[in-house]
């Protein structure tokens, strides 16, 4: 009887001296990636600041699909971040052959409007490595901040989510940086912008590998 009664009281001291651990949240991940997403915009357009002519090039459709393509897939992609993060959560990835069709497409019609001589000028640019690296520098904070708080959760499917923190954080960088990229061919911005946001996933789907299995 003594012993059960010692049982019962060490448990009750426990019980009592143990702290409550963070629970996963949408919306303290949201505000993470948000906030750290805001702070590297807010240091481009201090040191780049946005193109002169924003607002007049932003009338022509085809340089308004730079910033809108990456954002509406990081607008598809956010919910199922949210998602994927508790155990047995259903997923919807197919909207996402949405955008990517569209930057096909648009892709393709560059292609065949280019001269053959240009098609290399196109391509390139004349900022295509300045480009990669500022995209990828720009979604490396909020994808950090987004594993950090997802190790929170309780994902069955740490690969996965790590490539959707990581394609949401190169979505999210890849819209800010266009308003400043005066690179206006979607034979460029199709292929780098996609080619950061690739890489910024495959990172995120190591760092998912790496630091989100239970």
């Amino acid at each position: 009887m003594t012993h059960a009664s010692s049982t019962e009281a060490l448990i009750a001291r426990l019980a009592a001296e143990s702290q409550p651990t963070a629970r996963f949240s949408t919306v303290r991940m949201t505000v993470a990636m948000a906030g750290t997403a805001l702070l590297g915009l807010t240091l481009q357009m201090t040191l780049s600041g946005p193109r002169a002519d924003l607002a007049a090039s932003l009338a022509d459709p085809v340089t308004l699909a730079k910033p809108l393509l990456p954002l509406m897939a990081l607008l598809i992609v956010w919910p199922q971040v949210a998602r994927v993060g508790r155990p047995g959560a259903r997923l919807n990835i197919w909207p996402l052959a949405l955008p990517m069709t569209l930057a096909l497409v648009l892709a393709c019609w560059a292609l065949f409007q280019t001269p053959g001589d240009r098609l290399m000028n196109e391509w390139l640019g004349h900022s295509a490595k300045n480009c990669m690296i500022a995209v990828l520098a720009l979604s490396a904070a909020p994808l950090i901040a987004g594993i950090w708080m997802m190790r929170r959760g309780a994902s069955t499917r740490p690969v996965l989510a790590g490539a959707l923190i990581g394609l949401a954080a190169g979505a999210g960088a890849a819209t800010g940086y266009a308003l400043s990229c005066t690179e206006d061919s979607p034979l460029f911005y199709v292929f780098w912008y996609g080619a950061a946001i690739v890489l910024s996933s495959v990172a995120g789907a190591v760092a998912g590998h790496k630091r989100l299995r239970w």
